[in-house]
């Protein structure tokens, strides 16, 4: 079983299984070379959407960025159901439109290494009694198609949200989301939108995966870890193994690698991990509840705990993971050259420059090269519950009823960061329920989401649309 549910089991019916079981079948795949990508499946899957969610498509305005899609839909409160102004074309300043929510999720997967390992093809979509298989079937395809369920069955209630919801699908994410969110999140702030609340991927309710605690844990994330890839390189004259000099391009990299893996970032509780373990106290056992309470001078102890395991560490501490290494071509032949990619997940209050600073001081050796690779994101400025948080964990505990809600940090990269500055509230969840195992199916083999997770998705969209429709 993928998750620990009660007796009541919600579920899908066929035919809601089978819109997300084909838009699982648009190979929607992200590389970073960006000539690999087929954009005819992002082609399909925008018309596999236009097809079955007609409603949203004949009450909604949108515009493309790409591949991804703007949606507006406009509130009952004094908004017209026109598209965004078009501030900068008309060479003036766009007012502030007050919107009640930003609904993100991104249509595109990552590529798939183990073909042989699947027990169902990755992109055949298949649909059992329990499960619907496939890439994206959890990151992040199922979002999509939950959000845009719920939101036709919205309008064929004939409900409308009190102020204008918007729905950003990204095209991109995966390769970092600046053709996408970045270009839809600059088109909003263009216009001079603010929205109270924002909520996309991150989060999801997990099962035996947080220590000490016996009930499913609903982490709501509130904030992101940045991120940065490190290059280390060396260059040496070469020649031939029977003369080698001291010390060979290969010696001198994995020395230095092994120099920045040997100093981790110091452990460190920031105000979000306070926050968190605060809110999980009353559901911990003795003597941790007592310790908990205590947090001003049990810090260090709690930080221990929590960087015993790494799905916890990665809470209190900048993460450091060597990736790649290479050098040399031949076992009888010295190097010339042989380079490594440190990648970093970056703890609010560091910085993709003390990363930097962090690997230079480590290795202590001008042979050296250490520079950063490719993009890279700061961490969250300031990440905390916001004043729509509850409305979150309010929705959550009425689709999950008996959990245990708190907040957390993305470890990895969302296209949220893109958005950061247009909502009060930053909620990055879905209320899925999933056990450790489950968790690595993510972004690897047998990627899946089973029936009753998917009609969770669907009626916490649906719950939480209602609530935006409600007076205020």
């Amino acid at each position: 079983m993928t998750s620990t549910a009660p007796t009541d089991m919600p579920t899908v019916d066929d035919v809601t299984a089978e819109r997300l079981a084909a838009a699982l079948r648009c190979r929607t795949v992200s590389h970073e070379d960006r000539e690999r990508i087929d954009l005819t499946e992002f082609d399909r899957l925008l018309a596999h959407l236009e097809q079955s969610f007609p409603l949203v498509h004949s009450a909604l305005t949108w515009e493309t960025f790409g591949h991804s899609r703007l949606y507006r839909w406009a509130g009952a409160e004094g908004a017209d159901s026109a598209p965004l102004p078009d501030a900068t074309a008309a060479g003036r300043t766009a007012g502030t439109e007050s919107v009640a929510a930003l609904l993100l999720a991104h249509m595109d997967v990552v590529p798939v290494d183990d073909l042989e390992g699947w027990t169902h093809p990755p992109f055949d979509g298949v649909v059992d009694d329990e499960f619907v298989w496939g890439r994206g079937a959890i990151d992040d395809k199922s979002r999509v198609l939950a959000i845009l369920e719920a939101v036709e069955q919205a309008l064929t209630e004939g409900v409308q949200p009190r102020e204008t919801v918007y729905l950003a699908f990204g095209h991109d994410e995966e390769v970092f989301g600046s053709e996408g969110a970045g270009r839809m999140a600059q088109r909003l702030r263009d216009s001079g939108v603010r929205a109270r609340l924002l909520l996309d991927e991150g989060g999801v309710i997990t099962s035996g995966v947080a220590d000490g605690i016996d009930v499913p844990v609903a982490t709501i994330m509130v904030g992101e870890k940045g991120f940065a890839t490190v290059r280390l390189s060396v260059t040496d004259i070469g020649g031939h193994s029977s003369m080698p000099g001291k010390q060979t391009a290969v010696g001198r990299l994995a020395r230095a690698v092994a120099r920045i893996q040997d100093h981790p970032f110091p452990l460190r509780l920031t105000p979000v991990a306070v926050d968190m373990l605060t809110r999980v106290r009353e559901f911990m056992a003795e003597p941790r509840r007592t310790m908990l309470g205590l947090l001003k001078v049990a810090g260090p102890v709690a930080v221990r705990i929590l960087a015993a395991r790494p799905q916890t560490e990665a809470m209190v501490r900048t993460t450091t993971a060597p990736t790649v290494i290479s050098g040399g071509v031949k076992p009888n032949v010295l190097p010339q050259r042989a380079e490594a990619f440190v990648n970093f997940r970056i703890l609010p209050g560091d910085s993709v420059a003390g990363v930097l600073d962090h690997c230079r001081k480590a290795v202590r050796d001008r042979e050296v090269s250490i520079e950063l690779d490719g993009t890279t994101s700061e961490p969250s400025p300031n990440p905390a519950a916001g004043p729509d948080f509850d409305l979150i964990a309010d929705v959550a505990r009425e689709v999950v009823p008996g959990i245990a809600v708190t907040v957390g940090i993305v470890p990895g990269a969302t296209d949220s960061r893109y958005y950061d500055d247009l909502a009060a509230t930053r909620c990055n969840f879905a209320p899925i329920l999933l056990t450790a195992a489950d968790l690595e199916r993510i972004h690897g083999t047998d990627e899946r989401i089973s029936r009753a997770d998917y009609a969770r998705l669907i009626r916490f969209n649906r719950l939480l649309i209602d609530r935006l429709a409600r007076p205020a």
